[in-house]
């Protein structure tokens, strides 16, 4: 049965945090909360968790109410997990005391073998007499983690949980905790801001804006069919291009591209790896002049001039396979490949919603 939250509001002050908020998270299922800061990510963590008192919508878990109004379970007796962004460990206790901190209601024996089992699946069976402070960054999230999973929640929370990791350790911590939350088959609520996180660790991905959710779906269905230039520009960096529509096809600087739109100005939001290069001269391509090309590791990003037929330059990316070789002054060819060119309508105040992305 899953964990279920429906037409959730809540607010502080004259501040509205959450605005109708309703997901379903089916057991065994991970669910991204994405979104900027403030737009109440870990408000609907606390409010899952207890640790907020609802104001307004529902919160059942296998088919038991944990929250209406007037009705709050408190924290201890809702059976969820919870994982805080700074791990919150008592430095006081080591690491198999913090893990059994939870499970004082049950005898000593109990205690000892549920925190055995807990660290065992997070592999840090051999560090149950160590102190916090002697362990890594990484080593202190796997205690939280199995401190949240001793008590067998039937749902588990984790608010930020890699923030604090440098970005090496973040990806392997990431790819242990995928593992063991997989292997749980509770449904798993994660908040985060980053995108490339939500796409490696989610089942789907709620997107967040103003406390309701912008799009909701699979990593593939939020990064290849973005509902609004929000969306594509917060799960990913976009070369922008103004467009014409004129009977279903967009005209941008790159040529023509296919639009469901009706008639009129708009602009596309293309992806670096959308962008293909092609040996210079090609005919029907337009030209670019290369300005920089760094190799990153896995891929190469080059940063082009594109003219754009008015007297502008537009600044474009493309991201290449490593072995791409570009010098400075070089010139190429470009086309744009329709799947990850995504076609809107252009606003006549540009909403100024994709600053939010932006500035996230």
């Amino acid at each position: 049965m899953p964990l279920t939250l429906t037409n959730l509001h809540h607010a502080f002050g004259p501040r509205r945090i959450l605005n109708g908020l309703t997901l379903d998270i089916p057991s065994g299922e991970i669910l991204c909360l994405l979104g900027p800061s403030g737009d109440g990510k870990t408000t609907l963590l606390r409010l899952v968790a207890g640790l907020e008192p609802i104001q307004q919508g529902c919160i059942t878990l296998e088919g038991r109410v944990l929250a209406e109004p007037g009705r709050d379970v408190p924290p201890e007796d809702r059976q969820v997990g919870f994982v805080f962004q700074d791990y919150a460990l008592f430095p006081h206790l080591t690491v198999a005391e913090n893990v059994a901190f939870g499970l004082s209601r049950l005898p000593r024996a109990e205690r000892e073998s549920r925190a055995a089992e807990a660290l065992q699946r997070v592999r840090l069976w051999e560090k149950r007499a160590a102190w916090p402070h002697q362990l890594s960054g990484g080593q202190q999230q796997r205690v939280a983690l199995a401190r949240a999973l001793a008590p067998r929640p039937r749902a588990l929370l984790l608010d930020e949980a890699f923030a604090s990791l440098d970005a090496r350790l973040r990806e392997q911590v990431r790819d242990d905790t995928l593992h063991v939350l997989q292997e749980t088959g509770i449904p798993a609520l994660i908040v985060t801001h980053d995108a490339e996180e939500a796409m490696f660790m989610a089942d789907r991905i709620a997107l967040m804006r103003e406390g309701c959710v912008e799009q909701l779906g699979t990593p593939e269905d939020l990064y290849l069919r973005p509902a609004s230039p929000f969306v594509a520009r917060f799960l990913g960096e976009v070369n922008e291009l103004p467009a014409m529509v004129q009977g279903g096809v967009a005209q941008t600087a790159l040529g023509a591209l296919p639009a469901r739109l009706p008639d009129g100005p708009a602009r596309v939001l293309l992806r670096p790896e959308g962008l293909r290069l092609l040996p210079p001269g090609t005919a029907g391509y337009p030209a670019a002049e290369v300005e920089a090309c760094r190799l990153l590791g896995a891929t190469t990003m080059a940063h082009m001039a594109l003219p754009d037929g008015a007297g502008d330059v537009l600044h474009v990316h493309a991201r290449l396979p490593p072995g791409v070789r570009l010098s400075r002054g070089d010139m190429v060819c470009l086309a744009a490949d329709p799947e990850r060119a995504f076609v809107f309508p252009q606003l006549p105040d540009h909403r100024a919603d994709d600053a939010l992305a932006l500035a996230s």
